[in-house]
């Protein structure tokens, strides 16, 4: 088992990434400077091969303004970021492309393409989002999800965000990622709807109803990360102190998490849309090169532990 621990996280993603062939990525409207900046660079490190799906002459003007090099990266020519979205998702169904990047269009008119029910890359899956988070006071990377996508997800919703997030960290090496089901309490209480879906998704677990993974819930914040806290409650968990994956209750908790973790514990994070036929890279405007990079970096990880589970299936 592998799991990527201690300082430098998101380089120790990228050295993993050095002997992997990069893997062609289809880029939905990349017509801002960091937009575009993004996966020209990203290719540049050999992470992935940008397809540049959008109006061509817009994006040679923003490549121009910025000192951005296109040479050698194709660019497909649509009208606009509504057709961006549909040509980008078409290139992934056709093959020439196993990721979906995207640009500076809004995050729900890929998605929108992305979940077309006859031109679309859905999957019998929800889809979810996972911030994948490099806190520099936690020991190893940390997915927080889903902080993007599902509101107020249901019970079933949670089983599918749940395994998602299982076989993500799966792909990124982890043998058997560690689940803490998070909520305001420890205990089970029936005015507290999250903590009866965590002991929900516990059983279902144990019953083989989510896969992969090793789940404990409900856990309060404190004591699904500090061993500690856990002790002088009381709890015995492999999960406590140690998991992979905060599973939060609904978006609008994951969001603030996320963003507290950025903000005060100046973690790093980069992003994947998971549950489509294959992961999709959002980043946006604030996010720092060095997010951006491992956002690439954590796709072709999964793109290329698909590609395995593809062949061995064959």
């Amino acid at each position: 088992m592998t799991q990527i621990t201690g300082t430098g996280k998101y380089e120790a993603l990228l050295e993993r990434c050095r002997s992997l062939e990069a893997v062609p990525t289809a880029v939905a409207h990349p017509c801002e400077e960091t937009a575009l900046a993004g996966p020209i660079e990203a290719g540049a490190r050999g992470l992935i091969r940008p397809i540049l799906v959008g109006p061509a002459a817009k994006i040679q003007e923003v490549a121009k303004k910025s000192g951005l090099k296109l040479d050698g990266i194709k660019i497909v020519d649509v009208p606009h970021s509504h057709a961006a979205a549909a040509k980008a998702v078409e290139l992934v169904r056709q093959g020439e492309a196993e990721l979906l990047m995207k640009g500076s269009l809004h995050t729900d008119e890929l998605l929108g393409a992305v979940i077309a029910r006859d031109t679309g890359l859905r999957t019998g899956r929800r889809l979810s989002h996972v911030f994948i988070m490099d806190v520099p006071t936690y020991h190893k990377v940390l997915i927080v999800t889903d902080a993007a996508i599902n509101i107020a997800p249901t019970l079933e919703e949670k089983v599918d965000i749940c395994q998602n997030a299982i076989d993500f960290v799966v792909s990124l090496s982890v043998r058997k990622p560690k689940v803490a089901i998070l909520a305001a309490v420890e205990t089970v209480n029936s005015k507290m709807p999250a903590t009866i879906d965590a002991a929900a998704l516990c059983k279902m677990s144990e019953r083989k109803q989510i896969t992969g993974g090793i789940l404990d819930g409900p856990l309060a914040f404190d004591n699904a990360i500090s061993k500690d806290a856990a002790r002088i409650k009381g709890i015995d968990s492999e999960v406590a102190g140690d998991p992979d994956i905060l599973l939060v209750p609904d978006l609008e908790a994951g969001n603030m998490l996320a963003k507290q973790l950025t903000f005060l514990a100046n973690a790093d994070s980069a992003g994947l849309v998971l549950g489509a036929r294959v992961p999709i890279i959002l980043t946006s405007r604030a996010d720092s090169v060095r997010s951006r990079i491992a956002s690439c970096a954590v796709a072709t990880l999964a793109a290329h532990a698909r590609r395995q589970s593809y062949q061995s299936a064959t």
